[in-house]
């Protein structure tokens, strides 16, 4: 592969057979996603990534179907680049006619090239023309028996760089309930059972993050056997979430403020997570809102 060439991997295939969650997979991977690039397009973006100082490395490409002019122009701009020996990876996602009738059955949407008529004759169209891209994949995938999780596995086992090891990053937030809960968190916690500093006079206008506020609650067993079970917990979800092949994880540490006891959770969180080697980000969203 020449200097400054980025990898570029074109995704496409059978409508349902699961495009949009592969593409997805690529973007957890690190892949800089397109859906449907216009064709006339990517001569140009193939100039731009390769240009001297581009931090566009990973490129992945989802193209659909949609009409057959777009997809005469995408094999003309295809055929083109691979002439001028632009290594471009193609991914062709298959699956069997049996496997995709029940998808769209599921779904109760029409194939988008048999709108008013059968799903299998939509299926067999696309397949005559979609050959010649099946022709030139690098790489099938039938995902007939695959569900979400199966297939992000056979993804991340094709195109995980050589090297690297799989590691979440784990993002963690603190926030307070009277603030409402974030969007956007998967595992949520609700510290609101320990003992309040905000009751406590020489602690109140201090945060989570001194060391009084520590101390007063690392007396507490309340505190001490959560923390021993909660990170029994989140090892065991750790290891599961890796084996998943998840990229990042989103923690929610809620209190009633969010000033004292989500932040110190949050805190000693980040530390253990940091021992078992894993990334972190931490946020403390609402610190601030309740100074004296």
């Amino acid at each position: 592969m020449r200097s400054n060439t980025p990898r570029m991997v074109v995704i496409s295939g059978l409508s349902g057979a699961g495009k949009s969650n592969a593409l997805r997979c690529f973007e957890d991977l690190g892949f800089y996603c397109i859906d449907n690039l216009p064709p006339q397009l990517l001569p140009k973006l193939v100039e731009l990534c390769t240009q001297s100082g581009s931090e566009l490395h990973k490129i992945a490409l989802g193209i659909d179907i949609r009409e057959g002019e777009f997809l005469q122009e995408f094999e003309k701009v295809l055929n083109d680049l691979m002439k001028n020996a632009y290594p471009i990876e193609i991914t062709y996602l298959d699956a069997s006619d049996e496997a995709l009738i029940s998808r769209f059955s599921e779904t109760r949407r029409p194939h988008p090239l048999a709108k008013d008529k059968p799903v299998i004759e939509g299926i067999r169209l696309e397949r005559e023309r979609l050959k010649w891209l099946s022709e030139k994949a690098t790489l099938i995938i039938d995902t007939s028996d695959f569900n979400i999780h199966q297939l992000k596995q056979e993804i991340h086992r094709n195109f995980l760089e050589k090297g690297r090891e799989k590691k979440i990053v784990v993002n963690i937030i603190s926030f307070g309930f009277k603030y409402r809960v974030p969007y956007d968190i998967d595992l949520l916690f609700d510290v609101r059972f320990l003992p309040n500093p905000n009751f406590v006079t020489n602690l109140k206008p201090m945060t989570g993050q001194t060391k009084e506020v520590a101390d007063y609650l690392l007396s507490m067993p309340q505190t001490t056997n959560f923390l021993k079970n909660f990170f029994q917990f989140i090892d065991f979800l750790m290891s599961q979430y890796e084996h998943e092949g998840r990229y990042y994880l989103n923690i929610g540490i809620g209190c009633t403020g969010g000033r004292h006891r989500s932040v110190f959770i949050a805190e000693t969180l980040e530390k253990h997570i940091k021992g078992i080697e894993f990334d972190t980000t931490i946020r403390h969203r609402d610190i601030e809102r309740e100074k004296l």
